[in-house]
């Protein structure tokens, strides 16, 4: 019986995002590893391979489907209410210890991570969202940068449907990749998981191109939100908060940043769960770095004011969340406050139509309709 390695190879076309070197050597684009990959060889990601000469890129099937609450993903300032339609491949280029998606992301890495794939087409999946009644189709659950000809195929069927399109990456880009990208992609949200090169280079990365991804992207007119998973005794000190909140803010003070609680999952069992007075220190220190919308995630109930949306000149309370659960809306149909009339950074609807759901509609690995599930590997 084939193994996954088998499967995940016989799904692939030629990649976009690469140039020819020597001695039959190609160099990847799609992450900033940019790999040069050696004939026969996969790039650090596992699913980008050189076969003689020619870059292959993952093709024509998911990992993993799901719809959830926009809000989840998290976008707080993009369509509230809204269902985001998420898909995944395999593969990713970082090996965080603690990643809550490991199964996907890691399956190529880490035999405990047993994955099964989806046959589809960018059209079927953009069928699906639609009957779902979904806004925007995303890219996420493995590292969509390393299989970004996939999305880019995706988002354009999305996008002819009337469809926004997002990413949910770890933001380690390059100007090719980002490039290639910016015509599809409405929203992005990057993890920024320490300000700190010693800790990045634990995580299988460097800090740089992550810093310059959030530049480029908001260069590009990209929406913006930014996620911190704050482990305790990892990227927790006041000191690496602030600057983290400070780079952001010299970016643009208006690029919303979510503290967002740790728990103990994959192979980072040590440490405790964060605290919600940690949560609530590190928002405090982005505000106080001159950051506007400052969110804590996590830990519903527990947050206070800081899972809310107020308008940052009059205070006025524009968005009452409980955890994903849009609790009162008050944006005006300008995308301004309706107190003050200060434009409120975003991508707002004229109207807020209601939430269809505040929780997943279903487990991705349940079947979605009109895909069709690949034979169950063996191993690795």
């Amino acid at each position: 019986m084939a193994t996954l390695r088998d499967i995940v190879d016989e799904r692939v076309r030629e990649g976009e995002l690469y140039e020819k070197l020597d001695r039959n050597r190609v160099r990847c684009f799609a992450c900033g590893h940019c790999c040069p990959i050696p004939e026969g060889q996969p790039g650090v990601c596992k699913v980008r391979t050189n076969r003689g000469g020619t870059l292959y890129v993952p093709w024509g099937y998911v990992g993993g489907v799901q719809s959830d609450p926009i809000e989840k993903k998290p976008f707080f300032h993009a369509y509230p209410g809204a269902l985001a339609y998420s898909f995944g491949m395999l593969g990713c280029d970082l090996h965080c210890a603690y990643c809550q998606n490991w199964v996907t992301s890691q399956a190529l890495r880490d035999p405990a991570a047993v994955a099964s794939l989806i046959e589809t087409t960018p059209e079927k999946l953009v069928r699906e969202a639609l009957r779902q009644g979904a806004k925007a189709v995303v890219s996420t659950y493995n590292e969509p940068l390393i299989t970004s000809e996939w999305s880019r195929a995706v988002f354009q069927e999305a996008r002819a449907a009337g469809l926004a399109t997002a990413f949910v990456s770890n933001g380690n880009g390059t100007p090719q990749v980002l490039e290639y990208l910016q015509p599809w992609v409405d929203l992005y949200k990057v993890d920024l998981k320490s300000f700190d090169e010693g800790h990045y280079h634990k995580l299988g990365g460097r800090l740089q191109p992550i810093l310059e991804t959030i530049r480029r992207l908001h260069q590009m007119g990209i929406w913006v939100e930014i996620v911190t998973l704050v482990v305790p005794g990892f990227n927790d000190s006041d000191d690496e908060l602030k600057r983290m909140a400070e780079f952001l803010a010299s970016v643009s003070p208006d690029i919303p940043w979510h503290v967002t609680a740790f728990h103990k999952d994959y192979k980072m069992t040590d440490p405790e769960n964060t605290p919600p007075e940690t949560l609530l220190r590190a928002a405090r220190i982005g505000r106080k770095a001159g950051l506007r919308f400052v969110y804590v995630g996590n830990l519903p109930a527990q947050a206070g004011d800081w899972e809310n949306t107020r308008c940052p000149d009059c205070q006025a309370l524009l968005i009452e969340r409980h955890g994903y659960r849009i609790q009162s809306y008050h944006i005006s149909s300008s995308g301004s406050c309706p107190s003050c009339g200060k434009k409120i950074p975003g991508r707002w609807d004229t109207s807020f139509a209601g939430q269809i759901t505040f929780s997943p509609l279903h487990s991705r690995r349940s079947r979605a309709a009109g895909l069709s599930h690949i034979q169950e590997p063996t191993s690795r």
